[in-house]
This record gives structure tokens, sequence and C-alpha cells, in this order.
């Protein structure tokens, strides 16, 4: 039950032949309920914000989401600092202002940078650039420098691009590319956005209250971390939050015995109609590994026995599974991982290797699931056909390949 109930209110629980017709109102309405989507540059198949969409949407035109972030006079969401890098819906602009203070948010805010002097003079030269020229590429900025920054080794016109991106004076206006093309905040948010001021206090609560409602089953260290927040300053708002029952703590079971959980209270119905069965989790998807629905550290094993790892970042030596494998997610089960590179040139879908988990009995009907899973994605991809160099158990890879 308290698997199905994280599944469910992550979307991730409706059967695969029965989503809806994807168009701008229901991404957005997606967006919402998740509270804000990933970006990452690391894109070995589509980028991540577009496969988390994929994983509850099915396929759909990647278009249809560039233009409600990007198209001027059709933008419902934006670039912004969320949970990282994130899409974040424009309805919730107001209540983000607070993560560029470094005291209360994981996201960068360049504090130190800007302290410099000369940091500054490049941060005001580079505003009144975009204020005079228009929007901008970081390649519009020569710096004949070889000096790199503190940031991914940012050079500092790159650097201060994102100071002023992180402050809220420029915006995202487009992607080239994938290269960030900044703007002026007042020639990209549209004029029917509210920019009302929050009280910090307020907005830091409306953030872990809409992580609770996204996560379904937690703890404070998940509801911290899926809202970016650090846990000190937060400490105080989520005692609030208990003791005015916004959030209620629970027995439920966990791989480790019975343990106290919380949960919103507007989640406890939904516990109960997946307890007697009136919710089921129906879905077989592939998810990536930056899915919200792994924001709860350690949730995976406590929940579904599952170590949801990311080993891109590790010397190809050390990786026990590989580059950036996906979960498997089978019903209410995470029941396996792959690592995917899709060659587009030739159209194919190379999973380098193909893993069940420990006790997952590669059946037919399970692997008749994951194939039409993996189809649609192959379609997704536009790709024609699907190559697996390693699978394990052996025969995964077989049954699979007949299913499709």
């Amino acid at each position: 039950a308290l698997r199905t109930t994280v599944l469910h209110v992550q979307r991730l629980t409706t059967p695969n032949t029965t989503s809806a017709a994807v168009n701008p109102g229901a991404i957005t309405d997606l967006v919402k309920t998740l509270g804000y989507v990933q970006v990452d540059t690391l894109h070995v198949v589509n980028r991540a914000h577009y496969v988390t969409l994929w994983s509850r949407l099915g396929s759909y035109e990647k278009d249809q989401v560039d233009e409600i972030i990007y198209h001027p006079g059709k933008r419902l969401l934006y670039e912004g600092w969320g949970h990282a890098a994130s899409i974040i819906p424009l309805e919730y602009y107001r209540y983000h202002r607070w993560r560029m203070d470094r005291k209360v948010s994981f996201n960068p805010t360049f504090h130190d940078w800007l302290k410099k002097s000369e940091n500054q003079e490049l941060v005001k030269q580079t505003l009144e650039r975009i204020r005079s020229e228009g929007e901008l590429t970081v390649g519009a900025f020569e710096h004949k420098s070889s000096r790199k920054g503190e940031w991914f080794e940012w050079k500092p016109p790159k650097i201060a691009l994102e100071a002023l991106f992180a402050k809220g004076d420029l915006m995202v206006a487009d992607r080239v590319n994938f290269r960030r093309v900044y703007d002026l905040k007042v020639r990209v948010l549209p004029a029917w956005v509210d920019t009302t001021p929050v009280d910090p206090d307020d907005a830091r609560r409306f953030c872990l209250e809409q992580a609770a409602k996204s996560l379904g089953i937690f703890e404070p260290r998940h509801l911290t971390f899926y809202a970016y927040m650090r846990a000190t300053p937060a400490r105080t708002l989520i005692k609030a939050l208990i003791e005015e029952g916004v959030i209620v703590e629970i027995q439920g079971e966990s791989l480790n015995g019975v343990k106290t959980w919380m949960v919103h209270r507007d989640n406890l119905q939904v516990i109960g109609q997946a307890a007697d069965g009136e919710i089921q989790a129906e879905r077989t998807t592939l998810l990536n590994p930056f899915d919200p629905v792994f924001w709860a550290p350690d949730r995976d094993q406590l929940l579904w026995g599952f170590n949801q790892v990311l080993e891109a970042y590790k010397p190809a030596a050390d990786r026990i599974y590989g580059y950036f494998c996906f979960p498997i997610l089978d019903k209410d089960r995470l029941i396996g991982r792959f690592d995917p590179k899709l060659d587009r040139k030739k159209g194919i879908l190379h999973l380098k290797a193909i893993y069940l988990e420990p006790g997952i009995t590669p059946e037919d009907d399970m692997a008749s699931r994951v194939a039409a899973a993996m189809q649609d994605f192959l379609s997704w991809h536009a790709a024609k056909s699907i190559e697996i160099d390693k699978s394990d158990p052996p025969g995964f890879a077989e049954k699979l390949l007949n299913a499709m």
C-alpha cells in the first residue's frame, strides 16, 4: 500500500494503455503535481526532463514541452532553480525566490564569487549588454583570459550569466542546441504571472508542503531534499506542519520492519484506497536516474529493496551496473535496470547491459510488459532497432527481444 501510494502521487500507477491525450494543459498539470522536473546535461538518450514526463505520459512530441517553456505568448513553465536546475510551473514562480539564500537553499547563489569587485563589474557589464542587445548566449561574450572559475570550470562570463540567472535578473528565454539563451526577466516573464512578494517562511512552507504531497510517504530528510532545502532552517517549519496536522505521522511497513513514516493529510485517503485495492499500481515503465520518485534518499531501499545509483561520475572500473542506468518499474516493483546509449544516426538503441534484481524471475508476462514499455521508448526516440550486449540473467534479453 505504501509503495502504491508513492507511485500514485507520482502519476506512475495508471495502465500504459489508458494514458490521456498529451497537450500543454496535461504537461503543465503533471509538472505541477511533481512540483518541478529536474534538468540535466547528461543525455545518453533524450534528456532527463523529457524522460520524466514520458515515463508518466508515454510517447509525445518534445516540441510540446519546449513550446510551453520557451515560446513567447505560450509559456506555462520556466527554467529555474528548484530541485537543482528544474522546469517549474510559472504559476508557482513567486514561491521560489527564497532559493537565492545560500543559508537555506542547496542551489547555487554565487555569493562568494560576487564579493569580488572585478566580478561585480563583469556582472554589471553583462547585464547591460543583454539590456541593450537583447537575448544572448554565453558564446556572445568574448573572454581572452584562460582563467576558469570554480563552477564546473566555467569561464567568468558564464559565471556572470549564471549569477544573474540565480538572482532572477535574467531568465532562460530559449535553448539552442541545449545552450541557454539569456534575456531580461521583464522580457521573458509573462505579464499574467503573479509576482506578489511572499514572506520567505511562507514560501518555504509552500515548497515543503508541496514536496510532502508529491512524495506520498516520507521521512523529514526526504522532505527537505525533495524541496532542496537545508534541514536546519526547515526544522521549525516542518514542526509547525506536524503540529497543525498538515503532516501526519503513521506507523507503516518497511523492509527493515515497522517504522514511523510521514504523510500529507491529503494523501491519507490514498493510503486507505491502496490498502483496500481500490488504487493499484498497473504501470510498467522506465525511469531516468533523475526521476523525482528517487528524490527521497534511501526510500527505494526501505520500500523496494532497490538501490538507485548514478555511476556516471565514477571511474569506469568502479561502476557496478553502468554509466547511466535506468530503473525498470513493473507495477509496484522495481525489478531491474539497464544502461542505454542511443545511436541517433543509425537509429539503434544499445543496451550495454540489462539486469534484473536478485530474486526477480524473468516471467513471460513481465517480459511482455517491459517489452511494451521498451518498444514505446524506442519509438519515442525514433529508433528502429534495439541491441542488447549483456543480460543478467542471460535469458531475460532473449525473452525481451522475442516479446518486442
